[in-house]
């Protein structure tokens, strides 16, 4: 082909030179979990690796391709270092100052406990180090995560740094290895993120303290109506029924009454914008906090309904039921009696059990789509309406699941021991007003107001709406 025929734009280069230019080297001091990890994900990416170590002939094995080599060489093999060690260690790393200096210094390490030392770990670097430019990133990801690549839970990249160029080619690095990167600002919102690991469930403190408390009152109203009266008044001792039967009468009330807190909050929101007229001032800090645990409040209270159902289900094979099954069996055949089947008592135990059965379902379809895996496939409106509506759904049937168990116990003298009511009667009242509540917001009236809040509108003063007229 002559070069009047070559097409504009074509190159001659040759294969392996400008064409497929060598992959970038990345450099990585220490040789442990996380190094290693980092390492062979950085290799799966295209990159090339050389680790820096103290002993650079014993470090162990590390992923098929790499180099090591001192601290020193590898510092000058690469422009961006990632520092994989304690800060108890980073003392060396001042000897190697000339060779860090102008280069992207990544610092991933955390510390055991939180304000361990007067400053963050990767001030410190740059305190060491002030010719280099530190970016405190990667350490909120476990070896796990990096080794196996991002996962719903573990995707974001937190880093801060003072140096925008040198967050730049950290950002580009996490980027390609599959990672949402998160810019946090400069170096001193380092010790913000070295804190992040540090923190043991924070958005499940007060959901689970909530439920260790209902659980214990519950429990402990429970034991004194059943096992303690019927010791006190009866002389009985009904000690064992705490294992199951107790149990299995404190689960699902909890259950119900953290299900009613789920929805709760947005109902008071609802009224909240009603009487205040519009949506645009804030909530209290109060019900923004308890708005923002409602999927931890609405799990922990399928974790209660799902200990109900296990429980419900051995209840045959227990040694007291069968028992007293025989001991029935026994009595009628030598009363020489038969029961006779009631139609009423059929009816009523099958929908108690169907109520509960179905609100169960919808109890784990709630769950499941509260999974992020699952809600980031459904669109904003499938969200709601399972969360919202199938919600609400859910409350009525556990509720009205509940209202059977009673059935007309209320009605009976024996039912209050003590004169306490039964702890199921309790269990009720909050979802029976958070249900009557939201009745009411259903009002077409009520409603009509509300949606028109929640696109926009807001009720004016009416000293402004006269004030308008006379200048009109």
């Amino acid at each position: 082909m002559s070069k009047e025929m070559e097409p504009e734009g074509m190159s001659l280069c040759p294969l392996g030179t400008a064409a497929n230019p060598e992959p970038e080297l990345l450099c990585i001091f220490g040789t442990g979990d996380l190094g290693r990890s980092l390492g062979k994900r950085l290799l799966q990416t295209g990159y090339r690796v050389v680790y820096g170590s103290r002993r650079p002939h014993s470090c162990g094995p590390l992923p098929l391709g790499t180099q090591v080599m001192s601290h020193a060489e590898a510092a000058k093999s690469a422009s961006l270092v990632f520092t994989c060690i304690h800060r108890e260690h980073y003392d060396f790393l001042e000897t190697l100052a000339p060779h860090l200096k102008g280069k992207v210094l990544v610092d991933v390490s955390n510390n055991l406990k939180k304000n361990l030392y007067p400053e963050a770990n990767a001030e410190y670097l740059q305190r060491l180090i002030p010719g280099a430019h530190v970016v405190k990133a990667f350490n909120t990801l476990s070896a796990w995560a990096l080794q196996n690549g991002p996962l719903d839970a573990s995707r974001q990249v937190y880093l801060c740094g003072n140096s925008a160029e040198a967050k730049q080619s950290v950002a580009e690095v996490a980027t390609k290895l599959g990672f949402t990167v998160l810019d946090r600002g400069s170096l001193s919102a380092a010790r913000e993120l070295e804190d992040f690991p540090l923190q043991l469930f924070p958005e499940w403190r007060l959901p689970l303290r909530l439920a260790i408390g209902l659980t214990a009152f519950v429990f402990f109203y429970v034991l004194i109506r059943d096992v303690i009266y019927a010791y006190v008044e009866q002389g009985k001792d009904i000690s064992f029924r705490i294992m199951v039967s107790l149990a299995n009468k404190v689960f699902p009330i909890v259950s119900l009454i953290m299900l009613s807190l789920c929805y709760l909050p947005g109902v008071i929101a609802a009224f909240l914008q009603l009487y205040r007229g519009t949506k645009y001032k804030c909530f209290p800090d109060w019900l923004d906090r308890w708005m923002l645990c409602r999927k931890q409040l609405g799990l922990l209270a399928l974790c209660f309904a799902s200990l109900h159902v296990l429980y419900t289900l051995i209840i045959p094979i227990r040694y007291y039921v069968r028992f007293r099954i025989a001991a029935h069996t026994i009595s009628q055949i030598k009363q020489n009696k038969t029961s006779e089947f009631d139609t009423t008592v059929a009816w009523y135990t099958d929908s108690y059990y169907a109520m509960g059965i179905l609100g169960f379902g919808l109890y784990i379809l709630l769950g499941i789509t509260s999974l992020p895996s699952v809600s980031n496939a459904l669109s904003w409106r499938e969200f709601s309406f399972i969360q919202s509506k199938l919600g609400y759904l859910t409350l009525f049937f556990c509720t009205f699941h509940t209202y059977l168990y009673g059935w007309n116990r209320f009605l009976k003298p024996s039912t209050y021991k003590w004169y306490t009511p039964p702890a199921y009667m309790l269990g009720l009242v909050l979802p029976s007003l958070v249900m009557a509540l939201k009745l009411l917001l259903l009002l077409p009236c009520v409603d009509r107001s509300l949606t028109r809040i929640r696109q926009g509108w807001e009720r004016t003063d009416p000293e402004d709406e006269s004030q308008k007229s006379l200048l009109t």
